[in-house]
């Protein structure tokens, strides 16, 4: 199974990874924390099992505990930032062909390819790369496409660079959807208790709902193109109210607040349906990248 440039190759995006800056973190780490927990709720015995297995002993058997790893390693190691990111000129689409490579042409260069690519690695028993981390990076990722600004404008780096007043703090666009509407919510809504956000968050989510969402019509991919197109679309309501030096308040963060609680469903949702399929015996058509 060829597994492109994701795992060696990305050194030569060094200089990508640098025109990408500044760069927020996805989601932050409370976002990235209950994309796991949500996950790990539905995991099968068998894919839990393998999961905690995979997880380094720092984790102490919990992978939302590790789910923010990569974005450490990306500010490390810089190499990895173009996967947390699958940006677009401003049509509201997702395109792989157009979207997902690297300012030199290099292939898989977004986080879909990013997916892809570990979710490849763990169905590959022989594969040669550290399994525990591609664990980590693709559990990230699943949560990175799903947040609409990681698939927002080339021009602007994702809201980046669009500086606005959350309240009474500078900020920009981008952080704001990481964070700034989740620790907004958990101040206001959820008495600073993740679990009790996570346990609001799961309430809502209703059976066909959570159907619709692990459902993945091709067996061959692992329809990250689907999340990232999403998002994509998602962002473009996103930047309305948003121009650059706005004051958003209450107005922009009751509209931005239910996407975001949809978006953490979702990839937690998907992320145990992937892992679900790597490891619950029912792979017999592995996953391969686009």
């Amino acid at each position: 199974m060829a597994l492109p440039l994701v795992l060696h190759v990305l050194l030569v995006a060094a200089a990508a990874a640098v025109a990408r800056a500044p760069v927020a973190q996805a989601w932050g780490v409370e976002g990235h924390y209950m994309v796991c927990k949500i996950a790990e709720s539905y995991l099968t015995s068998e894919a839990s099992a393998a999961v905690k297995g995979l997880l380094p002993e720092s984790a102490g058997g919990d992978l939302a505990a590790v789910c923010s790893w990569p974005d450490t390693e990306r500010r490390q190691n810089p190499w990895s930032t173009p996967l947390h990111f699958a940006d677009n000129p401003g049509d509201c689409k997702f395109s792989y062909a157009r979207d997902c490579h690297g300012t030199k042409g290099e292939k898989d260069m977004c986080v879909v390819g990013g997916i892809n690519n570990y979710t490849a690695a763990l169905m590959d028993s022989s594969s040669p790369y550290n399994r525990t981390e591609s664990l980590m990076f693709l559990a990230h990722f699943v949560g990175d496409v799903h947040q609409p600004m990681h698939c927002g404008r080339t021009a602007d780096l994702g809201g980046n660079t669009v500086l606005v007043t959350w309240y009474t703090n500078r900020t920009n666009l981008h952080k704001v959807w990481d964070d700034k509407v989740i620790g907004t919510a958990m101040n206001r809504l959820y008495r600073d208790d993740l679990s009790t956000m996570i346990g609001a968050i799961k309430r809502n989510l209703t059976v066909a709902e959570k159907n619709e969402w692990e459902a993945c019509p091709s067996p061959t991919t692992s329809c990250a193109d689907k999340f990232a197109e999403e998002s994509a679309e998602l962002a473009c309501p996103a930047y309305v109210g948003a121009e650059q030096f706005s004051n958003l308040e209450d107005e922009y963060f009751f509209k931005a607040l239910p996407v975001v609680q949809i978006r953490i469903a979702q990839a937690g949702v998907r992320l145990a349906a992937i892992l679900n399929r790597i490891f619950s015996g029912n792979n017999n058509s592995r996953l391969q990248t686009i």
